[in-house]
């Protein structure tokens, strides 16, 4: 059974073999992880998002990782809370974990980081992201070596401590 681990840190730093950017529906580079992402990988990361043709809401793109320690990256677009009913954020939330999973198993990754999506400016309560986050890689946590959310906030982080403390620094299997 593969490990789940929740850190606090940067992602862009983070040597494995996907990171997830949660990225605005152009793939372009925006605010954020996403302009982070963009910003370490250099200019080839936005030339081959470029050929891709954007992404929709839930769904998942791959790209290598160029100047990053991982070798991939996985683009998903988050929902802007707002813009939906809760119920239908969740699902559209759960679907950009799922999806993400999905495309890396396809590739045959074994190792994969997550930010925590939509939670920045795209509104969605931290708690409940932190909650589908978990949720969702606990179901796919089999099909992988370890799968982490890496949290760079210590409000975010201090949330994840008190609700998911099992999976704080690896510890959880």
């Amino acid at each position: 059974m593969g490990k789940i681990k929740i850190i606090k840190g940067d992602i862009t730093k983070l040597s494995c073999d996907a990171i997830v950017n949660a990225a605005n529906s152009s793939l372009l580079g925006g605010s954020g992880v996403d302009g982070a992402i963009h910003y370490a990988a250099g200019p080839e990361l936005l030339a081959e998002c470029r050929i891709l043709g954007g992404c929709k809401t839930g769904q998942a793109k791959i790209t290598k990782g160029y100047n990053l320690p991982s070798r991939f990256v996985i683009h998903t677009v988050g929902p802007i809370y707002y813009e939906h009913s809760p119920a239908e954020a969740e699902s559209l939330l759960t679907s950009c974990y799922k999806n993400s999973l999905n495309l890396a198993k396809e590739k045959g990754l074994k190792t994969i980081a997550f930010p925590l999506i939509s939670a920045g400016v795209y509104g969605y309560p931290q708690r409940e992201a932190i909650k589908v986050a978990v949720e969702t890689m606990k179901v796919h946590q089999g099909e992988f070596d370890e799968i982490t959310l890496i949290l760079f906030g210590a409000r975010e982080f201090g949330m994840a401590q008190e609700d998911y403390g099992e999976y704080v620094g690896g510890a959880g299997a």
